[in-house]
């Protein structure tokens, strides 16, 4: 990081934001003020709603007209107010001068367009190029952000890229016109541990090469102590702290810093009650409760042999397959009454896939999954995004009451309502949840919701696939312990399918690390942590960022 001239690039001061909510207006950032210096990151912290990335649009002139209006304050840039009503101004310098990275790399590029012609309409808009000379710089963009092949990618879609490879050209794209400001807002959230880590590398290598200033918009405070000078943390709106990055995050002086320190898992997997956001802003202490598992290791629940899943992605006239994915190869597995299983592996390695098999959702290639003799089969799967994966036009309490009728649990409605209110309750939610419907639910009341449907059927098995990835850390933490406890209550067994190490060596008993389809190595889940023995086990572990210690 290179913080350069002292001067200032950037000077937001004293910004207030309104949203309109029916016929009201209310204050989603008050008087917000902070500074990007030439050549310095400014690290922007903070949980959903807390108005980091309505401040960043603000600058960049992208807030929805018909339900925003910026109240009052001043955006300086290069002495010049973005929040002014001058067009030309706010198009050269937003255009020119300031480029913003989004989290979501496909919202962000046309589907229809090929990369490279995406990012030379760029160049091409605001320098006077031939179209030649725009795709050179183009294809030295790609190489400046490690694409590989850029020649390659400029002729692909997006679709036809990885996750990694499309923020790479979303990152290219930002810099096409060479700005003096560039806002990453949370680039890597989306990311597997090993493509963060590449991503960070790329936007640091940049932004000391081309001396850039950079604001870098995340909830994780790992990643942002990595990257940042500076460190301005938002809570409800409001900015609560700010100061040096290290200090910061070493001595924080705000309650709910020290919160978001304190909910996450920590780092030597002892699987505690983890602190809550309210516990830690309320001042309370208690004593802290340690989770254990009982597992019955006489005899598995469950045994996978040899299981192989191949998809088809070619055929012939005739509509035979001439080729195939190979997704899973020969995977085979034990999982013991009690336990929780972790599963760890990149995107595409093949571990959702096993799930779904093991679930029935799709058919396996080959291999066998097998239930021990006088297991009850019942399992259940709790999806990534809840939202998804209810339907928006059932309340909560029809959601779960549709799954203990269909499966018979309950015989009459008045019973499945009656089991339903219970299942609300113990999952955290109120009785009065039971008429809402999902889109009216917040992302932790959401994946509560999930859960107790899952529930519904009283399953020996649960199968969570990245049932925390989307949520803030704060929520992450209530879910975990939410987890943990109704593991405890109800004698459940877990598949834990992760990419965050973090959160999967706190949850788990054992791992399995899958790479490519196979699994390269599996044990206890501290013993690999702290002696891993295959290099993608190590490679994984050296691409966790440097964690900052739980406050006591």
């Amino acid at each position: 990081m290179n913080t350069g001239t002292e001067s200032i690039l950037l000077d937001v001061k004293d910004l207030t934001i309104s949203f309109r909510s029916g016929n009201e207006w209310g204050n989603a950032v008050e008087k917000v003020s902070f500074q990007v210096k030439k050549g310095q990151v400014l690290g922007i912290v903070g949980e959903s709603g807390s108005g980091k990335t309505v401040s960043s649009l603000a600058c960049m002139g992208l807030l929805p007209a018909a339900i925003s209006k910026i109240t009052n304050g001043k955006a300086l840039f290069k002495g010049q107010d973005l929040l002014i009503n001058d067009f030309a101004l706010a198009k050269e310098l937003r255009g020119r001068e300031m480029a913003m990275v989004f989290q979501e790399p496909m919202t962000s590029l046309n589907p229809s367009m090929r990369c490279g012609a995406q990012v030379a309409e760029v160049i091409l808009a605001h320098a006077h190029q031939s179209a030649e000379k725009a795709k050179q710089k183009v294809i030295s963009l790609f190489e400046e952000v490690e694409l590989p092949s850029p020649k390659e990618i400029w002729k692909r879609y997006p679709h036809e890229l990885s996750g990694g490879q499309k923020q790479r050209v979303v990152i290219a794209l930002a810099l096409a016109a060479e700005p003096a400001l560039l806002i990453a807002d949370e680039p890597t959230t989306a990311l597997d541990v090993t493509v963060q880590k590449s991503i960070l590398n790329v936007l640091a290598k940049l932004q000391k090469e081309r001396g850039l200033s950079m604001i870098f918009i995340s909830h994780d405070l790992d990643l942002v102590a990595q990257v940042s000078d500076e460190i301005s943390v938002m809570y409800k709106g409001h900015v609560v702290e700010m100061g040096n990055a290290k200090k910061v995050l070493e001595k924080p002086s705000h309650h709910y810093t020290k919160g978001l320190l304190a909910c996450k898992p920590p780092v030597n997997g002892d699987r505690i009650q983890l602190a809550t956001l309210a516990s830690v802003l309320e001042n309370k202490t208690k004593e802290t409760k340690h989770y254990t598992s009982e597992i019955d290791s006489a005899s598995p629940l469950l045994e996978i042999r040899d299981l192989v899943k191949h998809f088809p992605i070619k055929k012939n006239l005739f509509g035979k397959t001439t080729a195939v994915f190979e997704a899973v190869k020969g995977v085979s597995f034990n999982v013991f009454k009690g336990e929780t299983l972790g599963i760890v592996g990149e995107s595409g390695c093949g571990k959702s896939t096993v799930s779904r098999m093991i679930m029935g959702l799709i058919e396996s290639t080959s291999g066998s999954i097998e239930w021990k003799k006088g297991a009850s089969r019942s399992i259940q799967l709790v999806f990534q995004d809840p939202y998804s994966s209810l339907n928006p036009r059932l309340t909560a309490g029809q959601s779960i009451s549709e799954a203990l009728l269909v499966s018979k649990t309950c015989s009459s409605k008045e019973e499945a309502h009656k089991k339903t209110n219970e299942l609300l309750t113990e999952v955290g939610l109120e009785k009065e949840h039971f008429s809402r419907y999902p889109h009216s639910f917040s992302g932790g009341q959401r994946q509560r919701l999930v859960i107790a449907r899952a529930l519904a059927t009283s399953p020996d098995v649960l199968i969570l696939d990245e049932s925390v990835s989307a949520l803030d850390v704060s929520v992450q933490a209530q879910v975990l312990n939410l987890l943990n406890e109704l593991k405890a209550k109800r004698h459940l067994t877990f598949l834990f399918i992760s990419h965050d190490l973090h959160v999967v060596h706190f949850m788990s008993d054992r791992l399995l690390i899958m790479e490519a389809g196979s699994i390269v190595e599996s044990g206890n889940a501290r013993a690999i942590f702290t002696n891993a023995q295959h290099p993608y086990t190590q490679k994984l572990l050296a691409s966790i960022p440097e964690t900052t210690s739980p406050i006591d």
